[in-house]
C-alpha cells in the first residue's frame, strides 16, 4: 500500500487529502480535508486574490494534519507530496506550492507538480474504477472550459476550448445580475428548472465549422443585454427562464463540441470533469450525447467536481510513477504548465 499527499490551493479552496493506492493500483480516498472561502468572498461577489492567499496561509497547515490524520498514518507512510502548480491565481498557488516544497524536502519526500486540468480529470479514477485512457475529456469549470484527447494517465492533447470566457464564469456573471449568491453554480442550476429554456434567444457557444473551439463573451454579453432591456422597460427581470435559457445554451454548445469531438477521435468514453460538472443539465446532455455515439460516460460525484486535493493526489500518482519528479525550484504558474 502506498500513501499520496495532494495539496490544492489555486483559487479559493485550500485542500489536502490523502490518496491510497493499492498494489494493483486501484486508488481510494482516505482522507479529503477541504476548508472553503465561499463565506469570504460571497461579500465580495467574486474571489479576491490578496484574501484568498492570505486565507491560505492561515488554513495550509492545520488541514495537512488533519488529513493525515483522518487517514491514520503518519508522515513517514507518505510516498510522495502532490501539490497543484498551475494554472490559478498566482498568489494563491505560490502558498501552496511553497509549502508542499518545505514539507516534502523537510521529510525528504518526492514532490509531484500537477496540473490542475489533469487533476480533475484524475477525480474520475476515485469513483470509476473501469475508466482507462484513451478516452475524451470535458473540463467546465469557472476558469476553463477545453476538450482533451487523453492518450494516457499523463499524456493529454489539447483539441478544443474558449476562445474567451469559461461556461462557468458565465453562469457566475449572469447569476450575480439576476441575485443569485456566490458561487451562482447551484442556484443556477435550480432556477433553470422553473423556466423556459426557449424564452429567451441566446447565441449558441459552439462555432460554426471543423473547430471544436467554443466562445462564451457573446452569449453572456446577449444575456446581460436582455436583462438590461427588461429594467430599462420596466418589464420584470424573468430570472427562471433567463436561467433556464442560459442553460440550455451552454449545455448544448458544449455537448455539440463533445460529439464531434467523439467522432473524431473515436473514443468510447467521455469524461465530464470540472465544478461545472456539477450542473445536472450539463451532465443529462452530455450523457445523451454519449449514448449517441456509442460511448460510455463517467462524471465524478458532485463532492469530487469542485477543487479537492483528493484528485490532485490521484494526478500526482500518475505523474510519480512516470517519473516526473520536481524539486526545491519548482515555482508556480498562473497559466498552463510553463
Amino acid at each position: 500500500m502506498k500513501y499520496v499527499l495532494g495539496m490544492e490551493s489555486s483559487c479559493d479552496e485550500t485542500s489536502a487529502a490523502v490518496v491510497r493506492v493499492g498494489d494493483d493500483g486501484r486508488m481510494s480516498i482516505a482522507a479529503n480535508i477541504v476548508a472553503s472561502q465561499i463565506e469570504t468572498h460571497r461579500l465580495y461577489g467574486g474571489v479576491v486574490p490578496e484574501i484568498a492567499s492570505r486565507a491560505h496561509i492561515e488554513a495550509v497547515s492545520g488541514i495537512t494534519r488533519e488529513a493525515l490524520s483522518g487517514a491514520g498514518i503518519g508522515v513517514g507512510d507518505l510516498s510522495a507530496v502532490a501539490v497543484t502548480a498551475f494554472p490559478g491565481l498566482i498568489g494563491a498557488l505560490l502558498v501552496g506550492v511553497n509549502f508542499a516544497k518545505s514539507f516534502a524536502y523537510a521529510n525528504d519526500l518526492p514532490l509531484v507538480a500537477v496540473d490542475h486540468i489533469k487533476a480533475h480529470v484524475a477525480a474520475a479514477y476515485l469513483s470509476d474504477e473501469a475508466l482507462c485512457p484513451p478516452f475524451l475529456a470535458v473540463v467546465v469549470s469557472g476558469g476553463h472550459t477545453a476538450l482533451f484527447d487523453v492518450r494516457d494517465h499523463t499524456d493529454f492533447r489539447l483539441i478544443g476550448s474558449t476562445r474567451d470566457d469559461a461556461a462557468g464564469e458565465a453562469f457566475d456573471k449572469i447569476g450575480r445580475v439576476i441575485g443569485l449568491p456566490y458561487p451562482a453554480g447551484a442556484a443556477l442550476d435550480q432556477l433553470a428548472r422553473q423556466g423556459d429554456p426557449g424564452a429567451v434567444p441566446l447565441p449558441s457557444p459552439a462555432l460554426g465549422g471543423d473547430t471544436l473551439d467554443l466562445s462564451f463573451s457573446g452569449l453572456k454579453t446577449a444575456a446581460l443585454n436582455y436583462i438590461h432591456h427588461c429594467e430599462q422597460t420596466g418589464v420584470p427581470v424573468p430570472r427562471a427562464d433567463i436561467a433556464a435559457s442560459l442553460t440550455r445554451a451552454v449545455t448544448a454548445g458544449i455537448t455539440k463540441k463533445a460529439g464531434q469531438a467523439l467522432a473524431a477521435t473515436g473514443h468510447k468514453t467521455v469524461v465530464l470533469a470540472g465544478g461545472v460538472a456539477a450542473n445536472s443539465h450539463l451532465r443529462a446532455g452530455l450523457l445523451q450525447t454519449a449514448k449517441k455515439y456509442g460511448a460510455r460516460l463517467s462524471v465524478p460525484p458532485v463532492s469530487l467536481c469542485g477543487d479537492n486535493g483528493a484528485m490532485v493526489a490521484a494526478a500526482g500518482w500518475f505523474e510519480y510513477r512516470r517519473g516526473h519528479l520536481a524539486d526545491v525550484s519548482l515555482n508556480a504558474s498562473a497559466e498552463d504548465e510553463p
